[in-house]
């Protein structure tokens, strides 16, 4: 799943869509991968830089994209109209570098889907590169399973 695809199933478009690529997916986990972070024009950064805060968004958007997946695969909401989620909360972030945009390799962002049930998702998440962790942490995620939020 390229970013065309990603673009068709998350709310971020263009510069705000921060994946590439879906490289694997199952009902409990995702993995993608991203090399946005090195962009000029990356819409996140500030004062040419690009904080190690702002993986907190890319693991989100690896969240949506797994909800969206899920949905179909189980027979929920089909592919094409994907949930309106907030990101409530996170708790648990531990930062390992203070910056992305330095980073040379690209970054491969992992969500775990450790409870939920239509109405909220808790997520565990990590982005690395190739050869560490950079950030972690844990995510709350409402869910607009019965048109509950406005957009």
């Amino acid at each position: 799943m390229n970013r065309a695809w990603i673009e068709e199933h998350i709310p971020h478009q263009g510069r705000m869509c921060l994946l590439d690529e879906v490289v694997e997916w199952d009902v409990r986990h995702i993995r993608c991968r991203s090399a946005t972070h090195r962009a000029l024009d990356n819409p996140l950064r500030s004062q040419g830089r690009l904080g190690i805060a702002c993986g907190i968004e890319y693991a989100a958007q690896a969240m949506a994209l797994h909800g969206a997946l899920s949905a179909g695969a189980t027979g929920g909401a089909p592919l094409d109209t994907p949930k309106v989620g907030l990101l409530a909360g996170v708790r648990d972030v531990r930062l390992w570098v203070s910056r992305l945009d330095d980073i040379e390799s690209d970054l491969i962002c992992e969500a775990i889907l450790v409870a939920g049930d239509g109405l909220a998702a808790i997520y565990e998440f990590t982005l690395r590169d190739t050869l560490r962790s950079l950030l972690s942490g844990k995510a709350a995620i409402l869910l607009n399973a019965h048109g509950q939020l406005s957009t």
